[in-house]
């Protein structure tokens, strides 16, 4: 168990923060940490890492341990030194692996000069450092770094950069990295996710889920939550609860326990009501006095249960249309997707062919600064196009949400920026229509410019609402709405019967709303039927085949040069085996042509013998021997010569 905590409290001016609070993690564990904000959060982190003290129970109790382990925090603030280069802060996370080994290279070479106690000494010294060296990996520091750095989206390139020079974004990327590289013992990560794109997303999901220690994470993105987190904590009015499994189960699980909660609580308060109308009937009766008293007695005894936490009513989202259009709603054919003007256009895709059918639900998503919000721009003309077409279908009514809302004027107020635009709509109407995304009493008289993000974007759902179009376009409509916010919307998109193009970088709102990924890389457009768990199945299973064809492709290859060696290697001694052979005829040759060579010498010795000159017929016989002889010796040369070749 790395943390233990019982019965704690933390008091601000006097009123309860946390009140209560209980909380276990064991080692392996990784835990999201869910809760509106102010609910103490940060203020429980602040107390695992010794930042803030906390409070006892009013009856004294209160257990607060932490093992001693190396905590690793990530907050908004990387805590990166800003005069070194990336990977130096990278190298930093093994100081002390780094002056170890400059302490076994030190020893190293003084044992050449060591003798005796001196040399047994530091062979012993040695031995351990390289023990601890070995035992943390020491031998592999530059590979892990280069591990981490890809997967966070560094290249090579980016290696020599100051950290001065980086972006708020890749600060926060760096700092993440430093911290996976130093792999403490309990990792607390506060919101890891944002300026992460897809790719980045997907490799540290994997990453930590094998991470060894355990993990608590504060996060918004409920998608990465469900895909690392073994258990949620809920802090909700100053209590901690938890549940096991990841986010969806915990919403499954919070349903289940809040309507079991509700029941126990009505159960109770229909009991209490019960109990104190009898003793209201019957304590003045001398007859049942007494029974009145037991009742009142198991009243005062009776543990109340607290009503269940009722959070803020959400916004009403209800979306509709009233008019079909044809099949084929938008088609965009060959078109290429130019940003800026002038000197400084610049061409994000050459030639862009997106055709959305009546009733999908298209998602468009793909790397930062790829052109996802451009490509919803050129659709409505927004951006112009100077080739290629767009065909609409007939019947179509746009609803567009724009994530700057530049549609709403600033100096307008919200019941003005809805009159605008419906102008026959009566006030009861419109404060009706505010009223259903929370605008309520005066709040319909704010003007748009001091309204937060979030008001802002329940002001587009309502006119949105009003519109009735069949065809939405919506660019990341989840960004500054709270949680029960994005809930709403999230039923309202997928109940949508009309037609939807979607761009977001919430992957729960993509998978639970899409029914189409389109992915956007440098010209090129790929289609994915499916949500976006389909889309990363598909993904994933196409890096996996391409990895093990790439695999059969190398052990073909190493097959096929095993072979072409043993082939060299079976010619080479056949050819010496040849010419061997041929070495050896050539010396029988020799031996043969040696031997005909003396008989020709004998023979031509007889012919000029007086006696054999005297004797025509065997001087005949004689010179046919010799000449024979010869002829065979010639042959034997030639023979001789072509294997001589």
């Amino acid at each position: 168990m790395l943390i233990n905590i019982e019965h704690i409290y933390k008091y601000f001016n006097g009123e309860p923060l946390l009140k209560d609070i209980s909380f276990t993690l064991n080692e392996g564990e990784t835990v999201g940490l869910v809760g509106r904000n102010g609910s103490g959060k940060s203020t429980l982190l602040k107390m695992i890492l010794g930042e803030e003290e906390y409070d006892k129970s009013p009856t004294g109790e209160g257990v607060f341990t932490v093992k001693d382990c190396a905590i690793g925090f990530l907050a908004q603030n990387s805590g990166l030194n800003s005069s070194a280069t990336v990977i130096e802060e990278m190298n930093s996370a093994f100081s002390r692996l780094f002056e170890i080994k400059e302490k076994m290279d030190k020893l190293a070479e003084d044992m050449t000069k060591c003798v005796g106690d001196e040399l047994e000494f530091a062979s012993a010294e040695y031995s351990s450092l390289s023990a601890y060296f070995e035992a943390h990996d020491g031998y592999n520091t530059d590979f892990k770094i280069k591990l981490i750095l890809n997967g966070m989206g560094f290249s090579d390139l980016a290696y020599d950069r100051v950290v001065s020079s980086l972006s708020g974004g890749e600060k926060t990327r760096l700092a993440l990295a430093k911290l996976l590289l130093e792999q403490p013992e309990l990792l607390i990560l506060d919101e890891p996710t944002n300026h992460l794109d897809f790719k980045t997303l997907m490799w540290l999901e994997g990453y930590l889920k094998t991470y060894r220690g355990a993990i608590i994470i504060v996060s918004h993105d409920r998608y990465f939550l469900d895909k690392i987190c073994t258990k949620i904590c809920e802090i909700e009015n100053g209590r901690i609860t938890a549940f096991r499994g990841n986010y969806s189960d915990y919403v499954l699980q919070k349903e289940q326990l809040t309507a079991r909660q509700m029941k126990e609580y009505e159960a109770q308060q229909r009991e209490i009501s019960q109990l104190e109308d009898y003793i209201a009937r019957n304590k003045v009766r001398a007859s049942t006095a007494k029974m009145a008293k037991s009742r009142q007695h198991m009243l005062d005894r009776m543990e109340v249960i607290d009503r269940p936490a009722a959070a803020e009513r959400p916004p009403k989202i209800k979306l509709d249309y009233s008019i079909e259009p044809t099949k084929d709603v938008v088609q965009v054919i060959d078109c290429p997707l130019t940003v800026g003007e002038g000197s400084s256009a610049k061409t994000l895709i050459e030639d862009l062919t997106i055709k959305v059918r009546r009733g999908e639900h298209v998602a468009i998503i793909g790397d930062n600064g790829i052109g996802k919000t451009s490509v919803l721009k050129l659709i409505q003309g927004i951006i112009p196009h100077k080739s290629g077409n767009i065909l609409w279908g007939n019947n179509v009514k746009v609803s567009y949400f724009d994530q700057e809302h530049a549609s709403l004027n600033p100096h307008d107020t919200a019941i003005e920026a809805v009159a605008r635009r419906f102008p026959q709509m009566t006030d009861g109407e419109i404060r009706k229509a505010l009223a259903s995304v929370l605008f309520r009493g005066e709040d319909v008289f704010k003007p748009v410019s001091v309204l937060s993000g979030g008001e802002r974007a329940k002001l587009c759902f309502a006119i949105m609402a009003l519109n009735h179009g069949n065809l939405l376009i919506l660019d990341e409509p989840t960004n500054h709405i709270d949680l029960p916010t994005k809930e709403v919307l999230e039923e309202a998109l997928k109940e949508f019967g009309g037609t939807m193009i979607l761009v977001s970088h919430d992957r729960y709102l993509l998978n639970k709303t899409a029914s189409r990924i389109v992915e956007l890389t440098p010209n090129h457009v790929r289609s994915f039927d499916g949500d976006f768990d389909f889309y990363i199945n598909t993904i994933t299973e196409e890096e996996k085949s391409a990895a093990e064809r790439q695999a059969e492709e190398k052990r073909a290859a190493a097959a096929e040069e095993y072979n072409e060696k043993k082939q060299k290697q079976y010619r080479s001694k056949q050819q010496r085996a040849d010419d061997a052979k041929r070495r050896q005829l050539m010396r029988d040759l020799e031996n043969e042509i040696e031997q005909i060579e003396e008989q020709i010498a004998e023979l031509e010795e007889e012919i000029a013998s007086p006696e054999i000159a005297a004797d025509f017929a065997i001087m005949t016989e004689k010179c046919s021997q010799l000449e024979a002889l010869r002829a065979q010796a010639d042959e034997k040369m030639e023979q001789w010569a072509t294997l001589d070749a």
